[in-house]
């Protein structure tokens, strides 16, 4: 059975996620003249850099969530599935899903990565990870449940495994997370939680390395850790998580920390797609490629984004898995289709910067030519993201729910909200 799409005389392009490098691909093709097919499990765009503010009560899941459909009204040379693809058949060209064949001239792989635990199946069990909007919104009602509980919970040990938090990855996202609930202890649990003493509440942060901020700058990771002890965050460093069951963390330097919750942002591993040749696959499961984004051992397949391992002369060991990366790779490759093929040109990444939200007027940015942090790269960040966001009233939501959070101190969002389960009563 094939799925059920118009065979035409244009070439297909199909392309496996819907995230910043598939989108923008699709975005690309969908004006040049191929039938262009985007496949992806949800029927959503995800914008990765805000799912902190979603697990913090700071937005709603719906401002940070753009319908694919929506991005492609216009394009009658558009097809978009809501499906998985369990195997590449590279022989035949097609696709195996749950719904039919997927045929394909050309196909681009944007699968992404998830989050890696290093094969510590018992982290994998009971940390928290945060790599959608699902995991999320998971997280924002595990946080405020917890907290519901901890006000009827006498026993003291008790009452600190319900209320203290462990981050674990000194990245962007372990960092903004880390930031953004200190801020939660210091001006909304007093308001929300007169009965708790939020002075109990620890917030910590565990990092492998020597440095916060890794892939920034020495300087940058400085004024994060700066930033952050300010705010109360307790941050260890050269500190790797060995065991946690659930109740109880173990380190690498033999520290012991109660907790029941562990938000795990310690690094990402590329999803598996069966059917690749086994020399394609390398480092944190990525996909080799060219600098023409070819597939190593696979004719006419590609890969775009996080799951792609390039090498170049910067970057001997690929390129960092962010969405500028991405999304100049989707621009390029999509310029690449235009031309034939031996007039195409290899990839060269341009690096725009980085940076990083500590809290209110806080933040960390490094520029190729210039760094700076405080409030003006607080600013800085608020733009960027506003920016990046799809659809105006996503854009419109956001910028007012920063300005009510940044006026008052106070985010209106936090409710627990839980799917309700078959046979339930509904109360």
């Amino acid at each position: 059975m094939k799925i059920n799409i118009p065979e035409t005389e244009k070439e297909r392009v199909v392309i496996v996620g819907g995230g910043f490098a598939g989108l923008t691909l699709a975005r690309k093709l969908s004006r040049q003249d191929f039938q262009v097919v985007l496949i992806d499990k949800n029927n959503y765009h995800q914008f990765q850099p805000l799912f902190y503010q979603v697990a913090m009560a700071g937005l709603e899941p719906s401002s940070i969530v753009f319908p694919l459909r929506k991005a492609f009204q216009k394009d009658r040379s558009f097809y978009f599935r809501v499906t998985t693809v369990t195997e590449v058949e590279l022989a035949h060209k097609r696709l195996q899903t749950p719904l039919g064949i997927c045929n394909y001239d050309y196909l681009v792989l944007a699968i992404g990565a998830d989050t890696n635990f290093f094969g510590n199946e018992q982290i994998a069990q009971h940390a928290i990870p945060m790599k959608s909007v699902s995991e999320a919104l998971y997280l924002r009602n595990r946080i405020l449940s917890d907290y519901e509980k901890a006000l009827s919970t006498v026993d003291y040990e008790e009452r600190q495994g319900l209320i203290d938090i462990v981050n674990v990855g000194g990245g962007p996202t372990g960092v903004e997370v880390a930031g953004a609930l200190a801020e939660m202890k210091r001006y909304v649990l007093p308001k929300d939680y007169p009965e708790l003493q939020t002075d109990e509440i620890d917030i910590y942060l565990l990092e492998g390395g020597s440095q916060l901020l890794s892939g920034m700058s020495e300087e940058a990771g400085e004024k994060a850790l700066q930033f952050l002890r300010e705010l109360g965050v307790q941050v260890m460093l050269n500190s790797r998580v060995t065991s946690f069951d659930g109740a109880e963390i173990q380190t690498s330097d033999e520290q012991r920390i109660s907790s029941q919750k562990v938000i795990w942002a310690a690094g990402i591993t590329g999803n598996r797609m069966p059917g690749l040749p086994e020399g394609a696959i390398t480092f944190g499961n990525r996909i080799k490629v060219d600098r023409y984004h070819r597939v190593e051992g696979a004719e006419g397949v590609f890969a775009i984004g996080d799951i792609a391992y390039m090498e170049e002369e910067a970057y001997p060991q690929g390129h960092p898995q962010v969405a500028q990366v991405a999304m100049q790779q989707a621009k390029h490759l999509a310029g690449q289709f235009e031309k034939p093929s031996a007039e195409w040109t290899p990839f060269r990444y341009r690096d725009l910067g980085a940076m990083a939200t500590i809290g209110r007027n806080k933040a960390v940015v490094d520029l190729p030519k210039f760094k700076f942090q405080g409030f003006f790269a607080w600013l800085v960040w608020l733009f960027v993201h506003l920016f990046q966001i799809l659809g105006v009233k996503n854009k419109l939501f956001i910028f007012l729910n920063w300005v009510w959070n940044y006026l008052t101190y106070d985010q209106s969002l936090r409710l627990i909200i839980r799917p309700k389960q078959r046979g339930e009563e509904i109360t």
